[in-house]
C-alpha cells in the first residue's frame, strides 16, 4: 500500500469510512495534529491522516514468535530462578503471559471432571487420556498427557455421602512436545491439580491441625510440619483392596522419575500448577521431589551430581500448607512458589482451609466464653506473591474461583478498580458458632466439621 498524506483543516468534521472484502483485516486509523504557515503566514492546524495499518495473521505470527524468542531465552527467570525480581511489580507481559497459561492447565481440570451423578465417570476425567486437551479446547497447547492421577482421602467417618471417599480424578502429568520445546526453550514436565470438589476432600481440608511430613525415610525431620488433610490426600492408598490404587504421592513420584529418565540429557523443567487444595498437593510434591533429590541432574562418567532441575510452583488461590520449618525447607531446596492471590479470596487467609492450631479465639456464647485452639502463627505461606484485588458484589464466590483468577483479571492488559469490600468469611463463622443453641463442647466434631464444611462452599 502506497504511504499518502491527506491534509484537512482541523475546524472541519468528516465521515469516513473503511472497506475491505478481508474480514480477517483490521484497519488502523492515526491521527497527529500539526501546526501549518500559509502565505499569509497565519498558523492553521491540520489533522495528518496516516496510511490504515493492515494487521493479518502473519502480524500475529510474528508477534507470537518474538515471545517464543524471548521466553525460551529467559525461561528461567521466569521460573523463578532469581525469585522473580523484578517481574512481580509491575507484572511482567511475558509472565503474566505464562501464568495465564498454566492457569488454563488448571482449569483443564474441571472442564474435563465429570460431575454427571448418572455418568459411569461420575467423579473422575470425562475423557480419555489421549483427546482430554483437545476436548477442553486445549488441542493446540503443545502438551501430551502422560498419566492421570488420582487421589484418595484416608478419612473413616460414619457420615453418609454418596460421593464416597474411594479415589477419585485430581490431575493429570504432561510433557511438551518437541516444537513447543524449541518456543519454551527447554522439556517442561508439567502436573495439574484442581481443587476442592468431593464432600471428603472437604472434610480432609478442614484436618487443620499440623503433623510431621516424613516424606524422606533417610531423615524424618520432624521440624517440618504440614496440614494432615493434605498430606492424607497426598500419601494415602487403598491398600486394603488387593486391586486397589497406589497413593496420589506413589502415582507421581513414579511418572516423574520415568519421565525424568526419558528425557535424561535433556534441559528439563518441572512445573505443578494447581488451584485451592490443589496447589496445595502442587506445593507437597515440589517439596517431596527436591527432598528426594529426583530433580538431580548426574554426571554419568563421574557420578556426581550437577545443577539441579528446577521445580515451580503456580499456586492459585492457595491456602497455607506448613509451618515456618516447611517454608525454611522449600526455600532451602530451591523450590520456588509463585503465589497469585485476590486480596479478597478468604482461602488464601487461612492456615491450612479452615481451622488453625494454638490461636484462642474468646467470644460469649450463650453468657459463656470459650477459647479455640487456633494459630496462624503455626503455619506459613511459601514463596513470591502476586496479589490481585478482585470482588463482585452479584457473585461474591468470584473471589476464589479460577475462572475470575484468570479470566476477569489476569487477562486484562491494563489495571482494573474492582468495588472494594467483601464477604468477612470470619466473621461468618462467628455467627455460626454464637447461633448455636447447644453447649458446642457437647457437639460431636464431625457434625461441628460438616457445618463449617458448607460454610467453606457457601463461598
Amino acid at each position: 500500500m502506497a504511504s499518502t498524506l491527506l491534509l484537512m483543516p482541523a475546524n472541519m468534521t468528516y465521515k469516513t469510512s473503511t472497506f475491505t472484502t478481508d474480514p480477517s483485516l483490521q484497519r488502523v486509523r492515526s491521527f497527529t495534529k500539526m501546526p501549518l504557515v500559509d502565505n499569509n503566514k497565519r498558523t492553521i492546524t491540520f489533522e495528518v491522516v496516516a496510511p490504515p495499518r493492515v494487521c493479518d495473521a502473519s502480524n500475529n505470527k510474528i508477534v507470537e514468535k518474538k515471545k517464543c524468542t524471548r521466553l525460551s531465552r529467559l525461561w528461567k527467570k521466569i521460573q523463578g530462578q532469581n525469585n522473580w525480581e523484578n517481574l512481580v511489580q509491575p507484572l511482567d507481559p511475558l509472565l503474566r503471559a505464562e501464568i495465564i497459561r498454566y492457569g488454563e492447565f488448571v482449569a483443564a481440570c474441571y472442564k474435563a471432571f465429570d460431575l454427571d451423578p448418572s455418568s459411569k465417570r461420575y467423579l473422575n476425567c470425562k475423557y480419555g487420556r489421549k483427546n482430554m486437551l483437545r476436548e477442553v479446547g486445549l488441542e493446540n497447547c503443545g502438551y501430551e498427557v502422560t498419566k492421570y492421577i488420582y487421589a484418595t482421602p484416608d478419612i473413616n467417618l460414619n457420615i453418609p455421602m454418596r460421593n464416597g471417599g474411594e479415589g477419585k480424578w485430581i490431575g493429570y502429568v504432561a510433557v511438551s512436545d518437541n516444537e513447543t520445546c524449541k518456543k519454551i526453550g527447554r522439556r517442561d514436565i508439567l502436573i495439574s491439580f484442581r481443587g476442592t470438589i468431593t464432600n471428603h476432600e472437604w472434610i480432609a481440608n478442614l484436618m487443620s491441625s499440623l503433623t510431621p511430613a516424613r516424606l524422606d525415610p533417610h531423615n524424618t525431620r520432624d521440624e517440618i510440619q504440614v496440614e494432615a488433610g493434605f498430606l492424607s490426600l497426598y500419601t494415602s492408598n487403598e491398600s486394603d483392596n488387593k486391586f486397589g490404587l497406589e497413593s496420589c504421592r506413589e502415582q507421581l513420584l513414579s511418572e516423574v522419575s520415568r519421565l525424568l529418565n526419558k528425557f535424561k540429557g535433556e534441559e528439563i523443567s518441572i512445573t505443578l500448577a494447581g488451584h485451592s487444595m490443589g496447589s496445595s498437593l502442587a506445593l507437597l510434591l515440589g517439596y517431596d521431589l527436591a527432598e528426594l533429590g529426583l530433580n538431580r541432574k548426574i554426571i554419568s562418567n563421574c557420578n556426581k551430581f550437577e545443577e539441579k532441575i528446577p521445580i515451580t510452583v503456580f499456586s492459585f488461590g492457595g491456602p497455607r500448607v506448613g509451618n515456618s520449618g516447611f517454608k525454611e525447607r522449600c526455600e532451602e531446596l530451591g523450590v520456588k512458589v509463585l503465589r497469585i492471590v485476590n486480596e479478597k479470596d478468604p482461602i488464601t487467609k487461612l492456615p491450612g482451609v479452615f481451622l488453625n492450631k494454638d490461636f484462642e479465639v474468646k467470644f460469649g456464647i450463650l453468657g459463656g466464653r470459650y477459647e479455640f485452639s487456633w494459630s496462624f502463627s503455626c503455619y506459613d505461606h511459601v514463596g513470591v506473591e502476586v496479589l490481585l484485588d478482585f470482588f463482585k458484589m452479584e457473585n461474591p464466590c468470584c473471589v476464589h474461583d479460577l475462572d475470575s483468577y484468570i479470566i476477569n483479571l489476569l487477562k486484562c492488559s491494563s489495571s482494573r478498580q474492582f468495588p472494594s469490600g467483601g464477604v468477612d468469611f470470619l466473621k461468618k463463622v462467628k455467627e455460626f458458632v454464637q447461633s448455636r443453641r447447644v453447649h458446642l463442647n457437647n457437639l460431636p466434631w464431625k457434625d461441628v466439621a460438616l457445618n463449617m464444611m458448607n460454610l467453606v462452599q457457601s463461598q
